[in-house]
């Protein structure tokens, strides 16, 4: 297992790399241009800079997280054609400074989506919330105006500049059902896969977070028929999975650690982190020990263990905590102490495995 952790650039984040060095074990950074519109190639340039910065504190660029899926490829629309072909060209420019996989998603108009960014928990730290009544029974229009008032709101997709974009979007994807979805994936696919794999590139696409309808739009990387049927997409080992354990977990019916040994051959990034699930379909972001949510993440680990997972994993979202300010989910002490805590778990089944062997 090769351990790395999300990095958003200098200026755009508040841990420095050469904090992220002096976490045990940690070999590479999770980067993107996030400057760059979607569907945009990437200049040169830019890439190179990214590079020599990870370079100077001996940290590798192996994984992008995103080369973002502009929204025509998703809606199928006669333009999408001159956007997978800046996609190729970005494909083909990542692969000279040595990029080995890269992590994308196909989710309509938002990435990950939560109710409350900084929700304060028992223990005085904040995480990440998602209250499924609130967002099941809200107009997303008038959420728009209300986000377009506060500019400290920053989730994904609700940027000040997208917005004034969505209205127009949303009216678009009314004609979209999930069968057109999987049909405007499956074209995306088999224009970038061969180029993916001819620069040596693999790529994983990130499950839907939450794995279900957000505001009526379709979502289908949501569970394990589904993530099978994508693979069956463009069946090729560079076609995989950014396997997201809190993003699957979310959903008490997905079975974590079931998929993690189903399908890791074909995973080719990890995301680690874990959820408190409630019945009224409420999650929380929580710490990574598997007690403190509803993912068994010692079993989730254990999984890639006993599949001989060499590919490339970080420890994802984690809470805000001792006072740091942070992005959110993105603080750097908690996810320190899930790296430390996903090494143990590691670090003891390798032991458990040489005193079987021996």
């Amino acid at each position: 297992m090769k351990m790395t952790m999300r990095w958003f650039g200098e200026g755009n984040d508040q841990v420095p790399l050469e904090y992220i060095k002096q976490v045990p074990g940690v070999e590479g950074i999770v980067w993107s241009l996030h400057d760059v519109p979607a569907g945009d190639e990437w200049p040169m340039d830019k890439i190179l800079e990214v590079k020599e910065q990870a370079d100077r504190h001996g940290l590798n660029i192996d994984v992008v997280e995103s080369v973002n899926v502009h929204e025509d490829i998703k809606l199928g629309l006669p333009t999408r054609d001159k956007y997978i072909d800046n996609y190729v060209k970005t494909i083909e420019k990542l692969a000279k400074v040595g990029v080995k996989v890269i992590c994308y998603n196909f989710m309509p108009v938002f990435d990950w989506t939560r109710t409350n960014l900084f929700e304060e928990m028992n223990d005085g730290s904040t995480a990440l919330f998602f209250e499924n009544e609130k967002l099941k029974n809200i107009d997303p229009m008038e959420l728009v105006n209300t986000i377009s008032e506060n500019s400290e709101y920053t989730m994904p997709g609700w940027e000040p500049e997208r917005l004034e974009h969505l209205a127009d979007l949303f009216e678009k994807y009314k004609q979209v059902t999930e069968e057109d979805l999987w049909s405007n994936l499956q074209y995306f696919l088999e224009r970038v896969i061969p180029v993916a794999k001819e620069n040596d590139i693999k790529m994983g696409i990130h499950p839907d977070d939450p794995p279900w309808s957000v505001f009526g739009l379709p979502r289908i990387i949501t569970h394990k028929e589904n993530l099978q049927r994508f693979l069956n997409l463009v069946d090729d080992s560079y076609n995989g999975l950014t396997l997201c354990s809190g993003s699957l977990g979310a959903h008490p019916n997905n079975d974590v650690p079931g998929m993690v040994r189903e399908f890791a051959d074909r995973i080719h990034f990890a995301h680690i982190r874990n959820v408190k699930t409630y019945d009224n379909g409420d999650f929380i972001e929580t710490s990574h020990r598997t007690e403190d949510g509803s993912v068994d993440v010692y079993e989730v680990v254990k999984a890639y263990h006993d599949k001989g997972f060499t590919g490339y994993a970080r420890p994802d979202h984690g809470r805000h905590i001792w006072g740091e300010k942070c992005r959110p989910g993105y603080g750097l002490y908690d996810r320190g102490l899930g790296v430390m805590y996903l090494w143990g778990i590691w670090d003891a089944l390798q032991r458990m495995t040489k005193k079987v062997s021996n």
